[in-house]
């Protein structure tokens, strides 16, 4: 009854002409849909894309004046916090508490939305579902446009709290404080024009599990979260790690063995990868990670010494361990002038 209903109400619009799109509403995209463009580590299907990473990102067109992000809060405990860009212009902030945000534009567009997870909490379960933190959307309602592919550089960045950008802002382990679009991943890939996968876990180390119910750096590798397979990192140009700040625990054997573990592992998953492991910037197990990159004796591996690359003296840390945004900055201008000729290089060529 209900179908045929449905059905003459369908002739009488087309009849009518009133199937038109109405302004405000627009045709609901599902999250698997071409038209929108995932940076990062999603869960995609065409009910839901699932990120727990700060850093994710999501970027798509449309016309009109707005258009609708809609997701799903059900499990939802501590909200992610994300910004949102239109047109290039200033980031706006958000928390991921409702079902619908409406993100407005001035003028018919066409429009550029650029979506990026400032903060999924380290604290919350963001492994197994039902998650209690991260950013589930279940579709964009609006007039979306295709995209063109654009072939960039890609750069993968691996660790834990100070990758994920906890304490970036203030001294607190809140969301709050935290920012993944500011710490040195986003600023590297943006600085370099490349795509970007952030994955940092808060309390993660190759022998710590993280917090959240996030398994250690191996077991989580490969994977969005529990039972969601992650893209690829075949066809990675760049891949930086940064771990061994949170396994200070264990001694230089055990580490050693388990971070040469990671980076087989990490290498087998990207053949072609520059890889960079970072020295801590606490100086946790450098000793160790410079043995073991230096054991590896491949040209595609690299130690970087991150000594006296930034001063507590000088507020380039929140806290003991955290990078501030200033920090971050100072980071990321070291990284990029690592980078930057030999990915324009390897990327052309």
């Amino acid at each position: 009854m209900r179908r045929a209903a449905l059905i003459a109400a369908v002739a009488a619009g087309l009849v009518m002409g009133a199937v038109q799109p109405v302004a405000a509403s627009g045709d609901l995209v599902r999250p698997d849909d071409r038209r929108l463009v995932y940076e990062g580590h999603w869960g995609r299907t065409a009910e839901a894309a699932v990120t727990v990473n700060s850093g994710s990102r999501l970027g798509f067109r449309f016309t009109g004046d707005s258009v609708h992000a809609l997701f799903d809060v059900s499990s939802i405990t501590v909200p992610a916090q994300i910004h949102v860009s239109v047109d290039g212009g200033p980031k706006r902030l958000y928390a991921v508490d409702r079902e619908d945000i409406e993100i407005t534009a001035a003028g018919r567009g066409p429009h550029r939305v650029e979506l990026s997870v400032k903060d999924v909490f380290s604290r919350a379960n963001r492994w197994t579902p039902p998650l209690e933190t991260g950013v589930v959307l279940t579709g964009v309602r609006g007039r979306l446009l295709p995209q063109r592919p654009v072939h960039k550089p890609r750069f993968a960045f691996y660790g834990d709290s100070v990758t994920q950008g906890v304490m970036a802002l203030c001294e607190v382990n809140t969301s709050d404080c935290a920012d993944g679009t500011a710490a040195y991943p986003t600023l590297v890939a943006d600085a370099l024009h490349a795509s970007l996968t952030q994955v940092g876990f808060g309390r993660q180390g190759v022998l710590r599990t993280g917090n959240g119910g996030v398994p250690t750096a191996s077991d989580a590798y490969g994977w969005n979260y529990a039972g969601s397979r992650a893209d690829s990192d075949r066809h990675a140009d760049v891949i930086v790690v940064n771990q061994g700040t949170n396994d200070t625990a264990w001694g230089p054997a055990e580490f050693r063995a388990a971070y040469r573990a990671y980076l087989d592992e990490l290498r087998a998953a990207a053949p072609h990868a520059r890889i960079l492991a970072l020295r801590p910037l606490t100086g946790a197990h450098a000793d160790d990670i410079a043995a073991v990159v230096a054991e590896l004796a491949d040209r595609r591996v690299e130690f970087v010494d991150t000594s006296g690359w930034l001063s507590p003296a000088e507020g380039d840390f929140n806290g003991d361990v955290h990078p501030s945004a200033q920090g971050h900055r100072k980071v990321a201008d070291r990284l990029i002038a690592l980078l930057e000729g030999a990915v324009s290089h390897d990327h052309h060529a």
